[in-house]
């Protein structure tokens, strides 16, 4: 299954929660046993940082936080294709790898030759 995730690839991680007031955004609310609390689930929308050599992903959150999840997790998914265009504002930017080369840095504007 590691085969299916690339980096740079939209995920949603579907997160058990337990709160006292469910936001609004949680699916499939039910009471915990001692009725003081609820559970819940919340779709998480990530990107894959990067493919680990033992099969798990290194996801980033919308807050820049990593998480380090196996990639045959049955609550990661991908989005299906609609899901990628009505949530695009809830995933992550992607990010560009410092190591690319510098032709696709951005420049400052000052320091180009044709500022001078």
């Amino acid at each position: 299954m590691t085969g299916i995730f690339n980096p740079g690839d939209p995920v949603i991680y579907r997160m058990t929660k337990h709160s006292v007031r469910p936001g609004p955004r949680a699916k499939s609310i039910s009471p915990c046993q001692n009725g003081d609390e609820y559970k819940y689930l919340v779709d998480k929308f990530w990107v894959v940082d990067q493919v680990l050599e033992d099969g798990r992903l290194r996801l980033r959150t919308r807050r820049g936080k990593t998480r380090v999840i196996p990639a045959n997790d049955r609550n990661l998914r991908t989005p299906a294709w609609w899901e990628t265009l009505l949530y695009r504002n809830q995933f992550p930017p992607a990010q560009v790898d410092p190591q690319q080369s510098p032709e696709s840095q951005p420049q400052d504007r000052l320091t180009s030759p044709s500022a001078k």
